[in-house]
């Protein structure tokens, strides 16, 4: 008795007009997708140079005739204070931020990616736990630690966490971009005589440069644009970010009095940003690729 063999029925290709049809009609959908995240940049854009009073009423996307008033308006600063000041602040915080992040972060990724010890897999759960953990909650006790200790109106509040591990989601990170590498080269290390820290600075760090990379481009982006932690525990003017020197346009109703400084400021406020992500963008596409989730 013969056995009957089933032959796969060969699926019969899309007519041309109707592949063509689909593919106009998925270009045309990215397209307005694109339109409408690309609208508020060219707001801004536009906004920037037009006069305030043109900024809410007039409906056009860009104006008839750009003035440049409000760019040279940033040039007198805001209540006696240069814009620059801002910036310095901003710089200084966004960096400071950037720098604890990737030696709090990497250390404490590469114990418990390469180091086994007791509790290690107890520690890492409450560690990823406290990403559940809204930061509102802490906010209070952190402002009465903090006030406690005479630390108001200084930057040791906004940078003390960030050097000592306390954002889980770039150890998480971390510790998954580690735990890919291969343990030979640790096994080889000790072989040589390397410690801990000279495997982690001369072999891990390295290899993990993707991983570091897109840590600090997410922290540099989140510290240049935080506006609550500045906003708790700064009260001079002269101490004030970006984020929040651009609150200073508003007059005592709370209204802002100068949109076209405002909006002005905003757009120069992307730019280092924007730098920032530009030259490093590469690494950030790299990190994220090959990070995963495995363990």
């Amino acid at each position: 008795m013969s056995a009957t063999t089933t032959r796969p029925t060969a699926t019969k290709p899309l007519p041309l007009n109707r592949r063509r049809t689909g593919s106009l009609a998925w270009h045309i959908g990215a397209l307005l997708i694109l339109a409408v995240i690309l609208y508020p940049v060219l707001w801004v854009v536009g906004a920037s140079f037009k006069p305030s009073k043109d900024i809410i009423n007039s409906l056009q996307l860009f104006p008839g005739h750009p003035i440049l008033a409000n760019f040279k308006g940033l040039a007198d600063g805001i209540a006696d204070i240069s814009i620059w000041t801002f910036f310095k602040n901003s710089l200084f915080y966004a960096g400071g931020a950037v720098v604890g992040i990737l030696i709090s972060c990497s250390l404490t990724a590469y114990a418990f990616a390469k180091i086994r010890f007791t509790g290690r897999n107890l520690l890492f759960s409450l560690m990823i736990g406290t990403l559940l953990l809204p930061y509102h909650v802490l906010l209070i006790p952190q402002y009465v630690m903090f006030q406690k200790l005479e630390l108001i109106n200084t930057y040791v509040p906004l940078l003390l966490g960030k050097y000592l591990a306390t954002e889980a989601f770039f150890v998480f990170l971390m510790v998954q971009f580690m735990r890919n590498l291969p343990r030979e080269l640790d096994e080889a290390a000790r072989i040589d005589g390397c410690g801990h820290l000279r495997i982690y600075w001369s072999i891990v760090l390295p290899l993990c440069r993707p991983a570091l990379i897109t840590s600090a481009i997410f922290t540099f982006i989140n510290a240049w644009n935080d506006f609550m932690g500045p906003l708790i525990y700064l009260n001079e003017p002269g101490k004030y970010t970006v984020s929040l020197g651009m609150m200073m346009f508003r007059d005592s109703d709370g209204v802002a009095a100068n949109y076209g400084g405002l909006i002005a400021m905003s757009l120069v406020a992307l730019l280092p940003v924007l730098l920032f992500f530009l030259a490093f963008q590469r690494y950030l596409i790299d990190g994220m690729a090959t990070s995963g989730l495995k363990g």
